[in-house]
């Protein structure tokens, strides 16, 4: 289900996007698969986090990993790939990483939904 964003909340991801690096859904799963090492966060809200996960990914939504990413991640340096709905609000994340001095942070392009949309595994929640 595709969102609808207004005009402001859209120029605003737009800004950001210009100072961010971005990966792609595929490249995503290439690097998980090759068992590389970064550091997987999705910052969608906890309600969507409660539904189904990108598999070895890690929750800090966008309102607090801006407070909390020094505890789970201290190292400014590591590699950050970050995701959510459809890579909106994990660019406005990244620009915020790179502004609090971390140097390798990324957003996934197309998120959650163009992860789901072709089919790659999820983590869901324990019944």
């Amino acid at each position: 289900m595709e969102k609808h964003h207004s005009p402001a909340f859209l120029a605003l991801v737009q800004d950001a996007k210009q100072r961010i690096h971005q990966t792609t859904v595929p490249e995503l799963k290439q690097r998980l698969e090759a068992k590389e090492e970064f550091l997987l966060i999705d910052v969608r809200e906890d309600y969507e986090w409660a539904a189904g996960r990108i598999p070895g990914a890690i929750h800090l939504s966008k309102g607090i990993i801006e407070r909390d990413i020094e505890e789970k991640c201290p190292n400014r340096g590591a590699e950050i790939l970050l995701y959510c709905g459809g890579g909106y609000r994990s660019a406005l994340v990244a620009d915020n990483l790179q502004k609090m001095g971390y140097q390798r942070v990324a957003s996934v392009d197309g998120g959650w939904r163009g992860w789901t949309a072709v089919g790659f595994p999820v983590e869901k929640p324990e019944s």
